[in-house]
């Protein structure tokens, strides 16, 4: 009974230091004037930012609190410590970069492109350098390919990349991310707890638990914004809880949404927001005469089904689309989760 109580303390403490530190946040962010508006009302309000700086605390002091117990209480200091405190080095990193992007602003576009892909890259440096994962990677309609050095070298920086920026892409309502990223959390956890990693589902709860405490503030009507200081960390620890659990395979699958999102992005340019138009009656409309978003899809598949499309409703959609994914991820990739 102890055991079972301070193995979920960690989890806990990501909640409640979320929770509590959010409020202060909000009110200090207005105070220093780091709000942006929110775009899908009519009545623009000014709305408290970079939430995700208070999301990536809880996660490390959650994760703290579980090497914590891995060392007073199980005696265990060498199993996994390596790993666990670069898997924080590259939160921590990617956290301070998306903060960063915030402060510049996403209006005037914050930091470049170029930029984003080149720090998100160095902030991978932590898993490369003791050379996490396994080079083995089984590739559909190939089968199983050695990577050698190029798998720490090259794919490991390559997958927190495109998951820390593809995960950015898929915002701009009220409680997406937050939400996306704890469906997708639980399901990483479950599927590492189920693989023989059950180290790493605790590690993905502690997020899940700060992201839940950080919903509590930002679902709709949201009293704060995430920022990338949010997306990037969680996008990031997505493709690290895969590497270092080695169901790569499993968590690009999970992450079709995104995928399709990415693709849409690239076919605005990267330039066309995910915003909708905000309606006079509480409903959103298309910004563009084109679908650029998975969010302009969901507003156009209500319209055509004659629901009416509230930005409510719209993220409800979007999670469930993730969910059934999810489910279907499970079945197809059965034998490798539960064999």
């Amino acid at each position: 009974m102890i055991e079972k109580l301070l193995l979920i303390m960690p989890i806990i403490v990501s909640f409640f230091v979320a929770w509590f530190l959010l409020p202060y946040w909000i009110r200090k962010m207005k105070e220093v004037g780091i709000v942006w508006e929110d775009m899908n009302k009519v009545a623009k309000k000014d709305i408290s930012g970079s939430g995700g700086v208070i999301v990536v605390l809880a996660f490390v002091l959650g994760v703290l609190g579980f090497v914590a117990y891995r060392i007073f209480y199980l005696n265990t200091s060498n199993n996994f410590l390596l790993e666990i405190f670069s898997l924080l080095t590259v939160i921590l990193l990617l956290g301070w970069i998306g903060f960063i992007d915030d402060l510049m602003g996403w209006r005037k576009g914050g930091l470049s492109i170029r930029s984003r892909i080149i720090l998100v890259f160095l902030a991978s440096i932590p898993l490369v350098v003791i050379n996490v994962g396994k080079s083995i990677v089984s590739i559909p309609f190939i089968g199983p390919v050695e990577f050698g050095l190029l798998y720490p070298l090259i794919l490991i920086p390559l997958g927190i990349v495109g998951a820390a920026t593809t995960f950015n892409f898929l915002a701009g309502f009220n409680g997406l991310e937050a939400g996306q990223g704890i469906i997708l959390l639980l399901s990483m956890g479950l599927v590492a707890f189920f693989t023989g990693s059950s180290w790493l589902f605790i590690i993905a709860l502690c997020m899940a638990a700060a992201l839940i405490g950080f919903l509590y503030f930002n679902f709709y009507p949201t009293k704060l914004f995430p920022g990338d200081s949010l997306t990037y960390p969680v996008g990031g620890l997505i493709a690290i809880i895969a590497i270092l659990g080695n169901f790569e395979k499993i968590a690009v699958f999970f992450f079709i949404p995104f995928i399709i999102e990415t693709c849409l992005k690239i076919r605005g340019g990267l330039i066309r927001s995910s915003f909708g138009k905000p309606m006079e009656d509480g409903t959103l409309g298309l910004r563009y005469n084109k679908i650029y978003s998975l969010n302009h899809l969901t507003i156009y598949l209500m319209k055509k089904l004659e629901i009416k499309p509230t930005e409510k409703k719209a993220v409800l959609w979007i999670w469930m689309f993730q969910i059934i994914i999810i489910i279907l991820g499970f079945i197809i990739f059965n034998r490798g989760i539960f064999g």
